[in-house]
Order: structure tokens, then sequence, then C-alpha cells
């Protein structure tokens, strides 16, 4: 406790002295202005300085309280410490509102911003929550509900500024949560914001602490569960949807600023309460100071939520042995296995051609659609088959790789997205950009397959600790993956040529693929089905415990590296051309297991069969939802698969 307590006057003294550093930089003290400000009387520096520097760091201490304050009522609601508005969708939402109503209703957000915001996290919390309360509120179910809606909502973002160009390079910033300011009015606004939710959080002060005896106990002493859950979450969204609003998408600090108030030994509700503003805006401020300190040194400008963003992954980390969380072993569909899997299995390899040569010969025009001629057929081949082939080759990839996650963690969640693989695949490919400045195919192949497995490799390392247990596993991939996340979002916010490949890659795309890209994926997903196919005795016996594969001869540490290297790099393989969303790794298995294909050869070449099927049809949809424009491959893709796996989510044991 005293390492914690020396640990919070240093933030608070470093914090102020980067103001001091910066504002004495830019004006001497003596030569700063009086109160009251007067501009007419000012010059120019000093209005800069009373109107940007001061203001802005007003702004970040209030926004860090709000979310601070948001992230303790959610923590106390859910009793969950990883709950914040990062971890649960609710930032993700409103940033979603703010960019559709900038691309489409521009008109709205004069007056309206906050309310556009408040919309967009209302909904996005309404349907985590919704899926939290079929199990339980269970913290594992609730902080997987929330990855998958913001994600979808962080696809969708993509998906609108992609189609807008280089004009909306500026939105791209301030989603990363820019807290520059040229005046007073957003500070006032979020003082107000703030001390009406700290009313309201402490007349509920009395119910929520009674919320520590669980839903039972609260009840009998006359709590109105029901009601108090809807106050706090209202609070705690209005708070949220009002810093996004203003100052874009700031992450984590409401999962920060309370983890930093309990190690400081503060443990009663009310203390938490009233503590975790202050350790939410002593933090963002010292983050900002640290951006503005970065960008004088460097000449590179980084948005402070990309800062905030980067403590969240080693922070989820640290706190991921205070959960606990409902075993999800029992969530799979224990499906019978189908009569005669091996003449399905060349029914469907045979269905595969016959619908890659359907959509190759269907067509949009402005008239509809229409099937080609055997001449514009010839004339388009040489053009659609290479994206074809490879949307094929990656949908297999990345379905092998979500076969083997799910089996070898016997998670049924498990996915190369939600473990955080895609996003490492994306890390690696930004250094080979960053490295290679004329990277080819082999250069960013490499860069993503090395940074898939590290990314893998990490996560079952710390999960091991507690024997590859599927909710460890599971969280442990959200919080690496929440890395991943913050390193692409600051490099996206640089705004040089490597951001509009980082963010063409997040939407991905096919028309990118050549013939040799096309078939390299092909040969490696074929080889990658051939590989897989020796791992049908690990898969088999290793999800059984510890002392059966030991007991049966199984290399049990051999084993595991063996199948996450595959995993890693089949993801890294496909991750290049379909970006870090898609679900089908997620999709294919279950489609699969589903359908009657049980034992784990069955499984793989099912999986694989499907995650091909999948990724060919995305395709089709991709290019003539929105003829004459195309669609991401990957974020289409994604956008079909959420909602299967909010069902998946949602519906009962």
């Amino acid at each position: 406790m005293r390492t914690a307590w020396i640990s919070f006057f240093a933030v608070t003294v470093l914090a102020i002295l980067l103001f001091l550093q910066q504002a004495i930089s830019f004006l001497p003290l003596n030569a700063w202005p009086s109160l009251p400000l007067a501009p007419e009387n000012m010059s120019t520096a000093q209005i800069i300085l009373a109107y940007g520097a001061f203001p802005r760091a007003a702004v970040a201490i209030l926004a860090g309280a709000a979310l601070g304050l948001a992230g303790a009522l959610l923590q106390r609601l859910l009793r969950n410490p990883i709950a914040d508005p990062s971890t649960l969708g609710v930032s993700a939402g409103a940033q979603l509102a703010i960019v559709a109503a900038t691309l489409f209703y521009p008109a709205i957000l004069d007056g309206y911003r906050a309310l556009v915001a408040l919309a967009g996290a209302a909904g996005a919390t309404a349907l985590v929550f919704l899926l939290g309360w079929r199990r339980s509120f269970d913290p594992v179910t609730m902080v997987v509900s929330g990855l998958l809606v913001g994600i979808t909502c962080g696809a969708l973002s993509a998906a609108m500024t992609l189609s807008q160009g280089e004009y909306l390079m500026s939105l791209v910033t301030w989603n990363g949560g820019s807290l520059s300011q040229q005046d007073w009015s957003i500070a006032k606004m979020l003082a107000l914001e703030l001390i009406a939710g700290m009313i309201a959080a402490i007349l509920l002060m009395r119910p929520l602490a009674l919320f520590g005896l669980g839903d039972s106990g609260a009840r009998s002493l006359g709590v109105g569960l029901v009601g108090v859950r809807i106050a706090v979450a209202v609070i705690a969204v209005g708070l949220a949807a009002g810093v996004a609003a203003s100052v874009g998408l700031v992450s984590f600090v409401g999962l920060a600023g309370p983890a930093l108030v309990r190690g400081l030994g503060v443990r009663k509700p009310h203390a938490m309460l009233l503590a975790s503003p202050v350790a939410g805006g002593l933090l963002l401020w010292l983050c900002d100071g640290l951006v503005q300190f970065l960008g004088s040194t460097t000449s590179e400008t980084f948005p402070t939520g990309a800062m905030t963003a980067l403590i969240g992954g080693p922070l989820l980390l640290w706190l991921l042995p205070k959960v606990k969380p409902v075993e999800l072993r029992a969530q799979r569909t224990h499906a019978a296995e189908a009569r005669a899997p091996g003449a399905r299995l060349v029914l469907l390899f045979a269905l595969l051609p016959v619908v890659a040569l359907a959509v190759l010969f269907l067509a949009r025009t402005p008239a509809g659609f229409t099937l080609l001629s055997m001449q514009d057929f010839s004339d388009l081949l040489p053009m659609r088959w290479p994206r074809l082939l490879a949307s094929a080759a990656a949908g297999s990839l990345l379905a092998i790789s979500g076969t083997i996650l799910q089996r070898l963690t016997g998670n049924p969640l498990a996915s190369p997205e939600v473990l955080g693989v895609s996003g490492g695949a994306g890390v690696g490919f930004a250094a080979a950009i960053t490295i290679f400045p004329a990277a080819g195919v082999a250069e960013l192949f490499a860069g993503a397959g090395i940074g898939s497995m590290v990314v893998m490799i990490i996560v079952v390392a710390f999960a091991s600790q507690r024997h590859l247990s599927p909710e460890r596993l599971l969280l442990a991939g959200i919080a690496v993956s929440s890395l991943t996340s913050a390193i692409l979002s600051a490099l996206l916010a640089i705004g040089d040529q490597r951001s509009w490949q980082i963010l063409s890659w997040l939407g991905g795309s096919s028309h990118t693929a050549t013939p040799a890209s096309s078939v390299v994926l092909a040969v490696l997903a074929v080889m990658g089905t051939g590989v897989v196919l020796l791992f049908t005795r690990w898969l088999t016996v290793l999800p059984l415990g510890q002392a059966v594969p030991v007991a049966l001869g199984v290399p049990v540490r051999t084993a595991r590296i063996s199948m996450i290297l595959v995993a890693g790099l089949a993801t890294g393989a496909a991750s290049l051309l379909v970006g870090p969303l898609s679900f089908v790794g997620l999709m294919g298995p279950h489609i699969a297991h589903r359908a009657g294909f049980v034992r784990p050869a069955h499984q793989l070449l099912a999986s694989a069969a499907l995650g091909a099927l999948l990724m060919v049809i995305a395709d089709f949809g991709a290019r003539t939802a929105t003829f004459p424009y195309e669609l991401p491959l990957g974020l289409f893709a994604a956008l079909a698969g959420a909602p299967y796996l909010v069902w998946l989510i949602a519906r009962r044991r």
C-alpha cells in the first residue's frame, strides 16, 4: 500500500510538471494572462495559452474523472473488476453514432452531439446487458459481449470512414481521442455532466453498497435490483457518452482509475466512488502530458486516447486473477455425429466449385442481377478468379485456425478474432510496412505470421499458469487484443501513407489479390489442411484434462506449441487479405459441429470447406451489395458473423 501511495503522488507530481513544462516552454510564467481573461487585452500567445493549453488540461481532468466514475459505477453494479465503458462496448457505440451522424446527418450534430452519442452508447449498452442478463451478468459473458459489440461498431465506423476517402482523416484522429481545445465550452459542459453524475452517484451509494451482498441479500433488504441497475447504467452511459461526444474515444481510463484506487487500499463503496474520479482525472492528465511531450520531441502527434489504450492490455492481464468467471464449457451444443460423414464431406467439397462458378457468372448491373454471357465471363475471369481463390483460401485458413483453438482450449467462443491473434497479425503487418517501405507479399506475410504467433504464445503462456483454463485464455486474449488495437490506433493517427495502408487492411479487401498471392494462399490452405490432419489424435486427447494426455503418452507442451504455431501462421496469412475481423474462424467450426461433423478429422475438413464457402459468398456480397461501390471484404464478413456470435452467446444452455 505504501508503494501504491508513492505511485499516486508520483503520478500527480509528474502530471503537474509535464503541464508546467509545456506551458512554460510556450510562454514564460511571468507572461501568463491574469484573471479575468480579456482576449482584447491579450497577445496571440496569451490567447493560445488561455484558450488552448489551459482548457485542454481542464478537459483531460474532467473527462478522466467522468470515465473514472463511470468505471467505478459499472464495476460495483456488476461486481466485475474489469468492467468499464471500453470493455462493455459503451464508448464504441457512442463513436459509431457520432461517425454515422458526421457522414450522413451532419446538421444534427449542431447542438445535439451529446444526444447522438448517448443514443449510440445506450443502444450498445442495452445489447450487452441483454446478453449478460441471460447468464446472470457473468464477467466473461459481459466482456465477450462488450468485445463483440465494440468490434462490430468499430467495423461499421471503419467501413464508413473508408467510403469517404482522404477527407475524413481528421475523423480517424478524433476517433483516437483528441483533447485539443479552442475555448472553454467543452470543459464547462463536461464539468456540468460530472457534477450531475456525482450527485446521482451519491444518492445511489446505499443501494450500491448493498449490491456487495449479492442479489438475494440486496433484495431481502429492500433494494429494487432492476431499478437500481437501470439508474446506475444510465448514469455510467451518460458520462461515457458525454466524453465520447466531446473528445472522441478514450479507452480504459474507467478501468485504470478504480484499479489504482483499490491499489491504494480503498475498499468501501462510497470511498471508491469518490476517489475513482480523482484517479481517472489524474491519469488522463498524465497521459495527455506525455502525448504532448512526445509530440514536442519527436514531431509525431498521437491522440491521447491511443496512449490510454496502451495501458489497457497490461492492466487487464494484471486484473484477470481477480475475476471469477462462470464455467463456459457447457455452452457447446452436443450434436450427434452425422451418418456417413465421409460422403457428406465429399458433397461439401463438391459444392464449393459449384458455388464459385455461380458467383463468377452472376453479376450486378444498374438494371439488377444478371448472368454473364460466355464472352463477358471470359473477359472478366482474369480479374475475378484471383480474388475469389484468395477469399476461399483465406476462409479455409481462418476456419482451420478456429477449429484448432476451440478444441485446444475447450472453449466454444475461441476464435482468431476473440483471442487477439488477428490483432497480432495487424501489428506484424504494420511493422512490415514500416521496416520495408516497399514491402511485398513475402515481407507482409512474414510480418503478419510472426505477429499472430507472438500474440498467441503470449496468451497461452499467461493462461497456462492456470492450466489453460478456457475462461482465463479467453480473457487474456481480449486483453492482448485490446493492446494490439491500441497500437494500430496510434499508428493510424499519424496520418501518413502507412495509416491508409493500415486502414485499408482493417477493412480487408480482396481486390488487392494478385494471381501470385492467391495461388500462394491456396497452396497454404491445402498444406495447412494436410498438416492439421496430423493433429487429430492430439485434438481428441488434449481436451480431456491434464492427466489423461500425459497417461496416454501425448507430449502436451510440444503438441500445444505445434498447434499454436500452425494456427498463428494460418491466421497471419489469411489476415493479409481479410483484415482482423471476419468471424469465419468462429462460424466455420460451429456450423461444422452442428452439422454432425463431430470427430476432429471430420470437423477440420468440414470447417475448411465451410470457411471457403462463407468467404466466397462474402466476397460476392461485398462486391454487389452496394453496387457500383465495393464494401471491404473483412468488414462485410464480420457484419454477417456478428449476429451469429450474438445468438451463440444469448442462447440458453
